[in-house]
């Protein structure tokens, strides 16, 4: 008659290594790939941000875009770019995401399609400096109404940037809750981007209001989108190391 206990004195068999390497999935690979675009973004925005202010600081604003025409458009150029890299960033999230919460999923990818519209909105308005100065210089445009509609041009593409960061805010900062929630990055990590997208949100609406203080408050915000975007290029997301056990609708 065979028992059905096991022998206490039959060796069992040892995990893994911990130094192992484990196999790459979908989502490790996916996560890596979101971290490159996190780092591309905030490269690409921060080079483009660069040259277009070394043209708009100026204190003719029409007469330096005439002067920099190229490097205007080329950091115009560079801020439309980053719209493509945070919508690829967002498609790629969401499957993710969503195997976990799709409503999270679809409010973090709604808010990313928000701020690249504002971020375009916020780069044609940059754009239009190009033709307000050829017409100033072929004597179309007056000098004071070419100097209004400038300086119209420049709010209204800072204007439309708090109001994309603000969606940005608000839809990352129900990303970290599920990446708190689930683990899938550490928790010192997700808790910091949640207290980050609060204070950066804080920071883009007091801006809209009239007080300049969203440099400030976009700093914890920025540094954990770059730590991020490192982590998951190094690590990837741990979805391998836990399923999830529900999807929500």
């Amino acid at each position: 008659m065979s028992s059905t206990t096991s022998d206490p004195t039959r060796p069992r068999q040892a995990p893994p290594p911990s130094h192992v390497a484990r196999p790459a999935t979908p989502e490790r690979t996916y996560g890596r790939l979101i971290g490159a675009l996190f780092l591309a973004g905030f490269v690409t925005y921060g080079v483009g941000f660069g040259l277009v202010g070394s043209v708009t600081d100026e204190p003719d604003l029409l007469a330096g875009v005439s002067a920099s025409q190229t490097t205007l458009m080329l950091g115009a150029f560079l801020m439309l770019l980053t719209t493509a890299v945070d919508i690829g960033k967002a498609v790629l999230f969401y499957p993710l995401l969503a195997k976990w919460d799709r409503r999270v999923g679809l409010t973090y990818l709604a808010a990313m399609v928000f701020e690249v519209t504002m971020m375009a909105v916020g780069s044609l308005f940059l754009l239009s400096l190009v033709p307000m100065a050829e017409q100033l210089r072929a004597g179309d445009l007056g000098a004071d109404l070419a100097a209004s509609l400038g300086a119209l041009a420049v709010d209204g593409n800072a204007i439309a940037y708090q109001i994309g960061q603000a969606g940005l805010a608000f839809g990352a900062f129900f990303l970290c809750v599920l990446l708190y929630r689930t683990g899938l990055v550490p928790r010192w990590l997700a808790a910091w981007g949640a207290v980050g997208y609060v204070i950066h949100f804080a920071g883009a609406s007091a801006e809209l209001l009239g007080s300049p203080v969203s440099l400030v408050l976009l700093i914890p915000g920025g540094l954990f989108e770059v730590t991020f975007g490192v982590w998951l290029l190094v690590k990837g997301l741990g979805v391998d190391d836990q399923r999830p056990e529900r999807v929500t609708t």
